[in-house]
């Protein structure tokens, strides 16, 4: 028999993407260069068939049509960054008046079209000038971040009600630090850290020049992309493993930003290899008094874990994996395209967590969706018949639903993400999105799924 799954009134339904992602007009309008700019003048042959972030889906040419075209699909928000290389050139010094025009318009527009402008500070997109100094390794680059961040609520503050200070700050920690896949592309644990420190140094300054303007009816939190860690047994020792991968995957920034301070099994671990960050007694305080005041989930994977197999490499790069196996659970339905498990129930499991152990914060999912390679082989009328992507919408509001009645507090979705748009060193490879584009032409054509999520928002939920 159907079920009805309606969600609360009110609910956020929208998408998110970033700045440059989409935007394009990389060398336009007086925009500065950013890491990704600079490593793909460097080495153009990191990124999938050589595309890279000068173009992409055009946004800052297109913003008009495609916010009419959100507004059609149903969105009551929208989530998008702000380049921080686009609006202060260089990282710091003088504001670039045509970025500011820019990004006025574009909230502007939204809010002419009943799209609530949901407004992210850092997506992967450091200036080339702050990485040069170090980025957050640096405390000089925490606090030009800062007084970015106090500019942006300056001059959108008025109409941006609801602010993020980074987007899945753990990704550049991981990819430029860790395991190559993000400028600068060094391979150094000490360092990672040391990054990863700044970057929820530089969260909570932000926080507190955010708190300081008493921007009326105005949150700001953060958004963090939570996999739930299962361990391959009830073993001590799988057990412990997963426990560890939790810590550094997910504690890592979540118990910094919605409780104020680090766990406690994460510093000893971290001191018994002599690998804690240098940091300044005041800094405590800061991170204390300037937590989050919502909290936006990226979620795609869980992760699963097993103890180690072999003992690690002693001359090796000290790394997480020093801790733990990937566990390759048989059975587990994976998207074959990203190489990602596709397991509906985590999104449940990361809101009970929320739930219990983290005040219920509000919370909203942020991003959750599916890349697929070659859609248009699913073409038929001209449109691209993705159902699997409306599969897959489904199968994940259906235990967000469930996390809700269980009394989770949950306010949205957004899914990654409105039109196909350019993804890092994969470039167009994956698309993800509502709205195909085509790269010669820049025709958007709506898919299926843009035509289903249109009817989910307009009745605030589905039958199934």
């Amino acid at each position: 028999m159907a079920k009805e799954y309606k969600f609360p009134e009110g609910f956020w339904w929208g998408s998110a993407t970033s700045a440059v992602q989409i935007e394009g007009a990389a060398y336009e309008d007086g925009k500065g260069m950013n890491v990704w700019d600079y490593w793909y003048k460097k080495e153009p042959n990191r990124f999938f068939d050589r595309v890279g972030p000068d173009l992409t889906s055009d946004f800052y040419h297109r913003y008009k049509d495609d916010i009419k075209l959100m507004k059609e699909l149903g969105h009551n928000s929208f989530r998008f960054s702000i380049s921080w290389s686009r609006l202060i050139p260089g990282g710091v010094g003088e504001v670039n008046k045509k970025a500011v025009e820019f990004y006025n318009n574009v909230i502007d527009e939204l809010i002419k079209n009943d799209i609530a402008p949901f407004v992210t500070l850092f997506h992967f997109d450091m200036p080339i000038e702050m990485q040069n100094i170090g980025g957050f390794e640096n405390r000089q680059v925490v606090e030009y971040f800062a007084e970015y961040a106090k500019t942006c609520f300056e001059l959108f503050g008025d109409r941006v009600k609801r602010w993020i200070t980074f987007n899945e700050p753990i990704v550049p920690v991981l990819g430029g630090y860790l395991y190559n896949f993000h400028y600068p592309d060094i391979v150094d644990f000490k360092r990672a850290l040391q990054f990863a420190y700044g970057t929820v140094l530089a969260s909570a300054r932000a926080i507190e020049e955010f708190k300081k303007l008493q921007i009326e009816g105005a949150k700001i939190g953060i958004v963090l992309n939570l996999s739930p860690v299962y361990p391959r047994s009830s073993h001590p020792a799988d057990l412990k493993a997963a426990e560890i991968a939790d810590l550094f995957h997910n504690r890592s920034f979540l118990d910094p930003s919605v409780k104020g301070e680090y766990p406690k099994e994460l510093i000893e671990l971290l001191k018994s290899y002599n690998h804690l960050p240098e940091y300044l007694d005041n800094d405590l305080e800061l991170i204390k008094n300037n937590t989050v005041e919502y909290l936006g989930v990226n979620y795609y994977q869980p992760i699963r874990v097993k103890a180690k197999e072999n003992m690690p490499n002693p001359y090796g790069v000290f790394t997480p994996n020093w801790f733990y196996d990937e566990y390759i659970m048989p059975g587990r339905r994976m998207n074959p395209y990203r190489g990602w498990e596709i397991y509906e129930r985590g999104i449940y499991d990361i809101m009970i967590n929320l739930r219990d152990n983290y005040g219920n914060i509000e919370s909203f999912i942020s991003e959750n969706g599916m890349g697929v390679e070659g859609e248009e082989r699913f073409t038929k009328d001209g449109i691209i018949q993705d159902d699997y992507r409306i599969e897959f919408i489904k199968e994940h509001l259906k235990w967000l639903h469930k996390a809700i009645e269980e009394g989770c507090n949950v306010k949205g979705y957004h899914l990654w993400t409105f039109m196909d748009n350019w993804s890092f060193l994969n470039a167009y490879k994956n698309r993800y999105g509502l709205v195909s584009v085509d790269l010669k032409t820049q025709k958007r054509t709506i898919k299926k799924s843009g035509y289903w999520y249109k009817e989910l928002s307009e009745n605030n939920g589905f039958v199934d």
